[in-house]
């Protein structure tokens, strides 16, 4: 009969051995991996960038720049689609990319609607 442990053994070693790296993407994997027991913090620091910083971005466009309801539309999507991998328990990997292409998605509509 199988049994189940409930005792971990104390001196496992989660993290692999430090590795050089040339490319972006890898390091970037690596400090996902590594923000794991931050989960989290993570999920509250996503939730408070997207309502205080960027769900207000619509209507600072749109009142004072003349953006479209395009913006909204983006603004929204972005919010949902973090909102949504946080709360269904996405990998931390998958949070971070998501919350990183929130900003980048962010910043270009900005420069595209401002200039």
């Amino acid at each position: 009969m199988a049994t189940i442990k409930t005792i971990t053994p104390q001196f496992i070693n989660e993290h692999k051995p430090a590795t050089l790296h040339f490319n972006l993407w890898d390091k970037f994997n690596e400090f996902a991996d590594t923000q794991k027991s931050n989960q989290t913090l993570w999920f509250f620091l996503v939730l408070m960038v997207h309502g205080v910083i960027f769900l207000p971005i619509p209507a600072v466009l749109s009142y004072y720049f003349d953006g479209s309801a395009a913006v909204l539309a983006v603004t929204m999507i972005c919010f949902f689609a973090n909102l949504i991998a946080n709360m269904a328990g996405g990998g931390i990997r998958t949070v971070l990319k998501l919350f990183a292409a929130s900003i980048l998605i962010h910043v270009a509509m900005i420069i595209i609607v401002i200039v």
